[in-house]
């Protein structure tokens, strides 16, 4: 199984890192710049992870997370914000995020939480 993520984060230079970081890890990445980018690209192909920066230009991470929802149900969805609060974790659940990610982000946690989603989705695919 291809290993497939999406990045959607509209700062060019995380995008290129976490694209480098990701496909050095043995990950197929793909990125998008807003959430409507990201749409479109989930629209065209089967992406079951997805980094999702909460700051967003027109339609914001937490909505973008509601929409895939929907559509996905099973996919690993994860947040990425420079600007956290507890009050907010708690939308961030509701929206259906599968955890978050603080920037500046801990690149062997990410990487970690990649690989454990995708074994978690193998298990979910065998039964």
């Amino acid at each position: 199984m291809e290993k497939k993520i999406l990045v959607v984060d509209d700062e060019a230079p995380i995008r290129l890192l976490l694209d480098k970081v990701l496909t050095k890890a043995g990950f197929t990445v793909t990125t998008a710049e807003s959430a409507e980018a990201a749409i479109d690209i989930l629209g065209k192909d089967q992406i079951q992870i997805m980094f999702i920066d909460l700051k967003l230009p027109g339609m914001n991470g937490i909505e973008l997370c509601r929409r895939i929802r929907k559509e996905n149900p099973i996919a690993c969805i994860y947040s990425m914000t420079g600007y956290g609060s507890l009050f907010e974790l708690a939308d961030y659940r509701e929206a259906g995020f599968d955890d978050y990610f603080l920037k500046p982000i801990d690149m062997e946690v990410f990487i970690k939480t990649a690989g454990d989603a995708y074994e978690k989705l193998a298990r979910w695919r065998q039964r």
